[in-house]
């Protein structure tokens, strides 16, 4: 019975793709839904961003196990990242009317750097796309009996379908239905473990001390992994297509603004309840399996009524599809605009479409194989694509807003300088977080590269005011 629902839930989606297709006529429409969202849709499909695997899955059980601390990266962070983009990087490029981050680099630095942007936009996707069919995956494991793998070929052949069909539009229309309906879940479940806790003490009595401490203890290492947890969301996803297209896809420049700050609002309050639920649910079933990825999951599961089963896991399982959707969406269309348009200049719209639809299929095949083959921790994948375009992308997108000097030659040298001493630092295994080191070094690539050449950039808005 439950599969049953699950299943008419999902073809539900489909639907909602099919309808959605009949909206799509250009890559425009494909890419960034015509530019047409109201604030209500574009607030939604902007909080939906990163609201599906490592916020109902990956966060809590990293927050039962490690508390407050442990957890600074998501939710904390993907707060700041939303505030971040309202309050300094939606304007500007709300303004450029264009349909990705590597349009940018074109417009204010040229072509080699549209080009290289595009080339470190797209693998960075690949491990946060893998971390939410890892996410379908035990969530209708769990639901089915069927083996992981089966789960993830089938939810992701259902996500590449309606993402084939509607592109943006079916992406924010779902995600919209996706959120309120996973918010009544959350609320449900949370009001029904508080009846069984009692009350806060309680909570506090069985967790260990420190655990709902906010900042570090005062080491200067402890303070630079706290800081790295708040940027590696924090600041790199700013620079990544999925969010970019999002946001842009707003009606209007305000419209785009305010959707960014009701999206980073949202995430300060509803993403909180998966936390509170996963460490209420510890210490009232503490019969759930170990694996703390799957106690939301296995608690609704064992101890959920029918009817909360189908709210629950049919809510998750969409709302991660969606986010996956989003996620596949974000690489073709950079690999469509600005790889392929690149060696073909002339190619037409429909010709376009047609190419990053099939870019669909081919992420979506790459990432099944990842998803399946590699380490299924999703905290630890999302973070990976987080910082992948932190040391390569961000610096140079924020200098090249609001730094007049800032060239090509900086960008260049800030993109390579950054990848390469990450990669390097990882290989090394160093002390600190290998991320610190290759932002410090796109920084400093940055300012000697644009310092060194005096070459000036292409005029384009150097700030929100220009």
């Amino acid at each position: 019975m439950l599969l049953s629902l699950i299943a008419l839930y999902l073809l539900a989606n489909i639907a909602v793709g099919v309808w959605a297709a009949r909206r799509v006529t250009t890559a425009q429409d494909f890419v960034l839904a015509g530019r047409q969202l109201p604030l209500v849709l574009a607030a939604s499909v902007t909080f939906a961003t990163w609201f599906g695997s490592e916020t109902i899955m990956g966060a809590p059980a990293m927050f039962v196990e490690g508390g407050v601390q442990a957890v600074i990266e998501e939710p904390f962070g993907s707060a700041l990242c939303l505030f971040l983009v309202g309050a300094f990087f939606a304007r500007p490029l709300y303004r450029l009317r264009i349909t990705t981050f590597s349009d940018y680099f074109r417009l204010r630095f040229g072509r080699s750097a549209e080009l290289l942007s595009a080339v470190m936009v797209i693998p960075s996707y690949f491990s946060w796309i893998a971390a939410q069919l890892v996410a379908i995956g035990i969530v209708l494991s769990v639901v089915t009996d069927v083996p992981r793998e089966y789960c993830i070929l089938f939810s992701a052949a259902v996500v590449m379908l309606y993402t084939l069909l509607g592109g943006m539009w079916s992406i924010s229309i779902t995600d919209f239905f996706h959120n309120l309906i996973i918010v009544i879940a959350l609320v449900v479940l949370a009001v029904l473990l508080w009846r069984e806790v009692g009350d806060f003490s309680r909570i506090q009595e069985k967790t260990p001390p420190g655990f709902f401490r906010f900042l570090p203890p005062p080491t200067f290492k402890n303070w630079i992994e706290y800081v790295a947890a708040w940027i590696t969301i924090g600041l790199g996803s700013i620079p990544q297509q999925d969010i970019f297209q999002r946001v842009m896809a707003a009606k209007t420049e305000n419209t785009s603004v305010r959707a960014s700050y009701l999206a980073s609002g949202m995430y300060l309050t509803i993403a909180m309840l998966p936390l509170l639920i996963a460490l209420m649910a510890k210490l009232v079933h503490p019969d759930l399996p170990e694996d703390n990825q799957m106690i939301i999951p296995n608690m609704v599961m064992r101890h959920g009524s029918l009817p909360l089963q189908v709210l629950f896991f049919g809510a998750v399982t969409s709302a991660i599809l969606s986010v996956s959707s989003g996620a596949i969406l974000a690489p073709a269309a950079v690999f469509g605009e600005n790889i392929v348009k690149f060696f073909r200049p002339d190619l037409s719209d429909r010709a376009l479409l047609l190419t990053i639809r099939c870019a669909v299929v081919v992420i979506t095949v790459i990432c099944v194989w990842m998803s399946t083959t590699r380490d299924t921790n999703i905290f630890d994948l999302v973070g990976e694509s987080s910082a992948f375009s932190l040391v390569s992308l961000f610096v140079p997108l924020t200098a090249g807003i609001y730094w007049k000097r800032a060239n090509l030659t900086g960008c260049l040298w800030s993109m390579l300088a950054g990848l390469v001493v990450w990669l390097l630092c990882i290989w090394q295994e160093t002390e600190y977080n290998p991320m610190m080191y290759g932002l410090l070094a796109s920084m400093l690539a940055m300012v000697l590269g644009s310092l060194t050449r005096n070459t000036v950039a292409q005029s384009v808005p150097h700030t929100p005011g220009s």
